[in-house]
C-alpha cells in the first residue's frame, strides 16, 4: 500500500508539490548530481537532466502522466472486456462464437506488435496512446469474464430468476454481475501494472507520451545517451516505475486471496 499510495499522493498533488517547473530550462545547471554526491545542490536534491530541468520535478509531474496512463487505460479496457466476457458466458451459440473468434484472433498477434503497428499509423498522444491500450487490452477481461459466467449462469439462482421470469438484463446486472466482480477488480488491478509498463515501453520508443508532456517512459529513453555519466537520469525513472508496478502487482495478489475464499481451502 505505501509503494502505491506515495506515487499516487504524490500524482494528485503535484502542481503544489513539485519544487521548480518541470519544464524550466537552465544550461548552467545541467547534469548536477543528486544528494548526497559530489557536485550536487540541495536545490535540486535528485540532480537535473541534460537541460538543466529539475529531476524531483519531472519525476512528479511524469507520475501524473503514467498513472493516467494506466488507470485510463484499464477503465476503457475493463469496460470493453466486461461486457463481451458477459454477453459471451451469457447468451453463448452465436453471440459467444462471434466474441471469442474476435478474441482468438487479437491474442493470435502479439500484443505490443500491434500497439506499435496501430502508433506506426496514427499520430502519437496521449489520447490515442490511452485508446489505443485500452482497445488491445480488452481481450483479457472477455475471456476471464466468460469463463466465470459460462460457470455461474448454470447456478440455482439463475435458474430460478428465469423460471420467475426475470428478463436477461436484469440476471445479468443483478445477479450474474457482481458474482465477477471479484474477479474483474484483481484484473484491473494487475492491468495498472501491466499498461504502465507498456506506456514505459512505447515512451521509450518514442510512440508513447510526447513532449512537452513528461512520463517516466520518456524520462528513460532521454536519459539512455547519459548513462554512463549521468546515471540519475534514468535509473531514477525505472526505479519509480519498478517500485509502483511491484506494489500494484503485491495489491492485486493480496485481492486475489481476500476476494476468493476458495484460495483458502
Amino acid at each position: 500500500m505505501v509503494l502505491l499510495i506515495v506515487p499516487a499522493v504524490v500524482a494528485i498533488f503535484a502542481p503544489w508539490i513539485m519544487p521548480h517547473d518541470p519544464a524550466a530550462i537552465d544550461p548552467s545547471q545541467a547534469l548536477i548530481p543528486p544528494l548526497p554526491f559530489e557536485g550536487s545542490d540541495p536545490a535540486h536534491p535528485l540532480g537535473t537532466d541534460n537541460l538543466g530541468r529539475d529531476m524531483l520535478s519531472r519525476l512528479i509531474d511524469g507520475s501524473r502522466i503514467s498513472l493516467l496512463v494506466g488507470v485510463l487505460g484499464v477503465v476503457l479496457a475493463g469496460t470493453i472486456g466486461l461486457v463481451a466476457g458477459l454477453l459471451a458466458g451469457y447468451y453463448g451459440r452465436f453471440v459467444d462464437a462471434v466474441i471469442m473468434r474476435l478474441v482468438d484472433a487479437l491474442l493470435a498477434i502479439p500484443g505490443i506488435l500491434l500497439i506499435l503497428v496501430i502508433l506506426g499509423v496514427v499520430k502519437p498522444g496521449l489520447t490515442t496512446l490511452v485508446v489505443v491500450l485500452g482497445l488491445t487490452n480488452w481481450v483479457v477481461y472477455a475471456r476471464q469474464i466468460r469463463a466465470e459466467v459460462l460457470e455461474i449462469r448454470e447456478r440455482l439462482f439463475v435458474e430460478a430468476a428465469k423460471n420467475f421470469g426475470v428478463s436477461h438484463t436484469r440476471i445479468l446486472l443483478r445477479h450474474i454481475t457482481p458474482n465477477v466482480m471479484p474477479t474483474f477488480i484483481v484484473l484491473s488491478t494487475l492491468s495498472v501494472a501491466t499498461i504502465i509498463i507498456t506506456e514505459s515501453s512505447l515512451s521509450f520508443l518514442g510512440l508513447g507520451v510526447q513532449p512537452p508532456d513528461v512520463s517516466w517512459g520518456l524520462m528513460l529513453t532521454s536519459g539512455r545517451d547519459y548513462i554512463t555519466n549521468a546515471w540519475w537520469l534514468s535509473t531514477l525513472p525505472g526505479l519509480a516505475i519498478a517500485g509502483t508496478v511491484l506494489g500494484i502487482l503485491l495489491l492485486g495478489d493480496w485481492l486475489r486471496d481476500t476476494l476468493d475464499p476458495r484460495l483458502g481451502v
